[in-house]
């Protein structure tokens, strides 16, 4: 993706057309001082961390070690048979990125986390140099859209993939694989180990709603991925910012062909993030303790609704963009809709000041 995080990312936004890039450009007003008629705010970001944060990157670390398993077996032996048997494997640790793609705060943001994992689309000729000499270093920011999920996309799965793995290009071609995968797991304990040891207490501890506060940081973060998700995800490859020309190639997961997929878990994230996972203790409670019970019951439809648009394209988007205009253009409506409530509405409703940067000429 791009984002804050995506060339996506962090508080650093690496503006690119061929990545994910912050968006944002219209804030809304702000109501100040909102009257929150006793609502526990501790209570909903002791939720937030202990049931969907920590859990979230604790499953994904699971899923990064069964991909490694995974991938080990399938580069000694790199067959189109067991290529085929890593696609779901691969799939599951991609979609499992997805569910913390919102959670780009604190210890994430410092580490520009998910512009190490998601930054696509890659730059595919480096990412051959880099394989061809043998010599790179992921630590860099400059390297971000080298690695991640969409890096293994494209070596795993992409059209020389399988010759890559069998020919004289073979032991670099593995090592990569490899390093990517270590840097991508040591990146995840890093930021599950602060979490765990240091940065939850400083979370929920901070009840406030001003710039910077996790309340504040999170209704950002809903609209960014958002925004996301009508920019890099689907728009810009549907041609919506290029006067028409599409860039099927530039869609999430393109190689392994998973790119609805990914977009509709990561829909699917945010709502369960916006609800608390329905336990009463969520952004969506806060706004009926607010008094916006309307403006948490449209949205919360509205997710539905939007989701269940985005499931009626079929994946690969790639060939969708062409053979599917009528459910992409009917989806892309609802993300609008959708967007809009979060970014103006909800934003508004809670006196939080939308901050990031948007540049999709919307």
């Amino acid at each position: 993706m791009i984002s804050k995080k995506i060339r996506l990312s962090g508080s650093v936004i690496i503006l690119s057309m061929a990545v994910f890039i912050a968006c944002s450009k219209k804030s809304g007003s702000v109501d100040s001082k909102p009257t929150e008629n006793g609502f526990d705010k501790g209570a909903m970001l002791v939720n937030y961390a202990d049931n969907l944060i920590i859990p979230a990157y604790t499953t994904l670390q699971q899923q990064l070690g069964q991909l490694e398993t995974a991938v080990n077996t399938f580069i000694s032996s790199p067959t189109a048979a067991n290529q085929q048997g890593l696609k779901p494997i691969f799939k599951n640790a991609y979609l499992q990125f997805e569910h913390v793609s919102v959670d780009q705060l604190g210890p994430a943001e410092k580490v520009l986390f998910t512009n190490f994992f998601n930054t696509f689309p890659t730059d595919n000729a480096v990412i051959d140099g880099n394989i061809s000499r043998g010599t790179y270093d992921l630590t860099l920011n400059s390297s971000i859209n080298q690695q991640g999920f969409p890096a293994l996309d494209y070596v795993l799965f992409g059209s020389n993939a399988l010759q890559n793995l069998n020919g004289n290009r073979a032991a670099n071609t593995k090592k990569y694989i490899l390093d990517v995968l270590a840097h991508m797991k040591a990146l995840n304990t890093d930021v599950l180990d602060k979490w765990k040891n240091s940065y939850r207490a400083e979370f929920t501890g901070n009840t406030k709603s001003d710039a910077g506060s996790p309340i504040a940081f999170m209704i950002n973060q809903f609209a960014f991925e958002m925004d996301q998700l009508k920019g890099p995800r689907i728009g810009w490859p549907y041609g919506k910012q290029s006067g028409g020309v599409q860039y099927p190639q530039n869609t999430e997961g393109y190689s392994a062909g998973i790119s609805v997929a990914l977009a509709v878990e990561n829909l699917t994230s945010l709502k369960s993030m916006f609800n608390g996972n329905g336990s009463g203790k969520g952004m969506s409670d806060y706004l009926v303790a607010l008094n916006k019970q309307q403006l948490s019951t449209d949205v919360i439809k509205q997710f539905d609704v939007t989701i269940n648009s985005l499931k009626t394209i079929p994946d690969p988007l790639s060939t969708a963009l062409i053979n599917n205009k009528a459910q992409i253009d009917a989806a892309y409506r609802e993300v609008q809709i959708l967007l809009t409530l979060i970014k103006t509405d909800v934003a508004s409703a809670t006196g939080v000041r939308i901050t990031y940067q948007d540049t999709d000429g919307d």
